[in-house]
């Protein structure tokens, strides 16, 4: 394998610093700020050192809090050191929680006690658990807490990574559209789902259309990426694969994230009812087993605040970004019916999406919300057809909300009643973002075209995919008056063309800090913007 960086190149003057770089004063101006520490007297052997050559990554970025995680070799104790001075000349260090076999030696921590709007410099090591003079090499990252009041905002979004197969190919630069988004300099990124690849196993080498050849790295190191994942270790090893991956690992340690998922994080077009009997990829039929399996793992690796007890296993939640944005994560997996024809004429079992609680709660928030901009992040859109084979009537079912033109009808039901309560509560600039199609679009809905129409007009900007096949573009649903104004996808006729075709996207967001304006780019994996629009708040 590789040997990851440890470092990573500030977006603000930050210089990699070594764990003896820091000064040994206890000095004053912060609350809690220790000296650094000091040197070991005994001097622990290489072998001992735990090695954390993954890197680190920072979730669900508050005010005054952040999620830091990251993975060692072996069982072991996270510490995390932390600064407002990248020469860490005041440090505060913490001794954070185990890592071991059963999260496959990953661990985070809830960085409390944060000053808003201010850079943030971290080192994260791994402590020997029977031997504390034995840690090892730091990772160091950096950050920016949430703004204060008046501040401007800029953000990525995207979905879909190592996906169709596609792996990391260092001859190819690897996973390039996150290092674009890294160098347009975020303040978070906003990751849509298909987070992994659990049901894509990978090849070392697949011969493309020009007669070169795509090889997939690393494949010695994750030999599980050679199947399909079914057991916790494999899908637990799905994420450590895009770990190994130079432009993810920078952009990791400099970029927040807020993850959501949708259904590659377990298997294909995945619910409840998904029944795998005539699957010959898998051994485990039982899609229960693998979603239990899948959550684990998911929370495991992703940066994200782990929900109460109340409901510990949570994906859906509201992280707020200052005055000018609320963002609003959905979850459209976890809770949905089986996947059907979705044409029922009467909401029932079959027809539930998002679910009730999860509805109260998105309806609660948004009622809430004091911020300009109510970004609702969804895995899916809403008016493309995304279809999932047929049924035993031979109809084909839909795997997510659209299911033909005409009146609202099946999955349908649930988003004319939030977007009827949007209207009715009167609550403006709610924009959706999503991903999941692998192409890029921009998504005018307006009720003046649509046969539903009591709703107020909205937006939905597609980005994705970042690092997986490309497709579309997909047919559209007239039943929320979809225009589709803007979309690329791959020449007619092509498909699952590879990340080298550079039909791989991502969206990025700016909100001016004075007048609130939210100006919407989608972005090649070049950095080249394909697509712009810029949308003025309105003051109700």
């Amino acid at each position: 394998m590789s040997k990851p960086i440890t470092g990573v190149a500030s977006r603000r003057g930050f210089i990699k610093t070594s764990a003896g770089a820091a000064g040994g004063l206890l000095l004053g101006g912060l609350p809690g700020i220790l000296s650094a520490r000091q040197a070991p007297a005994v001097v622990a052997s290489d072998a001992a050192r735990p090695t954390a050559d993954w890197g680190l990554q920072i979730g669900d970025v508050l005010a005054d809090r952040a999620v830091i995680w990251s993975r060692a070799d072996r069982a072991s104790k996270l510490i995390v050191e932390w600064s407002l001075d990248p020469s860490f000349s005041q440090t505060r260090r913490i001794v954070g929680p185990h890592a071991l076999a059963t999260s496959d030696y990953t661990a985070r921590l809830d960085l409390t006690g944060l000053p808003s709007g201010q850079d943030v410099y971290l080192r994260t090591m791994f402590q020997n658990l029977d031997d504390e003079s034995a840690e090892s090499e730091p990772v160091t990252g950096q950050f920016r807490t949430r703004p204060r009041r008046g501040s401007g905002v800029r953000f990525v979004w995207g979905g879909d990574t190592a996906g169709q197969g596609w792996g990391i190919d260092p001859a190819d630069g690897g996973m390039r559209c996150y290092e674009a988004m890294r160098a347009v300099d975020p303040d978070f990124f906003l990751h849509s789902g298909d987070t992994i690849y659990a049901d894509g196993p990978m090849k070392a080498e697949v011969a493309l259309a020009d007669g070169s050849i795509w090889r997939n790295a690393f494949l010695d190191a994750v030999p599980e990426k050679l199947k399909v994942a079914e057991t916790l270790q494999e899908y637990h090893r799905n994420y450590l694969y895009n770990l190994y991956d130079d432009n993810v690992r920078r952009f990791n340690a400099q970029v927040p994230q807020i993850w959501q998922w949708d259904d590659h994080e377990v298997t294909n077009n995945w619910s409840p009812s998904k029944d795998l009997s005539a699957n010959a990829a898998y051994t485990e039929k039982r899609v229960q087993t693998l979603v239990g399996n899948a959550t684990k793992a998911f929370l495991d690796y992703g940066p994200m605040r782990w929900n109460s007890q109340v409901e510990s296993e949570r994906v859906y939640r509201r992280v707020p970004y200052g005055d000018a944005l609320d963002v609003f994560v959905l979850d459209m997996r976890s809770y949905r019916g089986p996947n059907t024809h979705n044409r029922q004429s009467t909401p029932g079992a079959e027809t539930v999406f998002l679910g009730a609680e999860q509805i109260a709660w998105l309806k609660r928030s948004l009622l809430q919300s004091t911020a300009t901009w109510k970004v609702i992040a969804a895995d899916m859109p809403i008016g493309l057809l995304v279809p999932d084979g047929t049924d035993a009537q031979g109809r084909t079912r839909y795997e997510a909300i659209a299911n033909g033109d005409g009146p609202v009808l099946g999955r349908e039901f649930e988003i004319a009643e939030i977007l009827r309560f949007i209207k009715r509560s009167r609550i403006a600039n709610t924009v959706w973002l999503t991903a999941d199609v692998h192409y890029c679009a921009a998504h005018y809905y307006d009720p003046k075209s649509a046969v539903f129409q009591d709703f107020d007009p909205f937006w939905e900007f597609v980005a994705g995919p970042l690092h997986a096949g490309t497709f579309g573009p997909s047919a559209i649903d007239d039943t929320f008056g979809i225009d589709v104004v803007f979309n690329k996808a791959p020449p007619s006729g092509q498909s699952n063309l590879p990340p080298s075709a550079n039909y791989q996207f991502f969206g990025q967001v700016d909100i001016d800090a004075r007048t609130h304006a939210m100006t919407v780019a989608l972005k090649d994996s070049t950095g080249a913007r394909v697509y712009g629009k810029t949308l003025a708040p309105e003051r109700r």
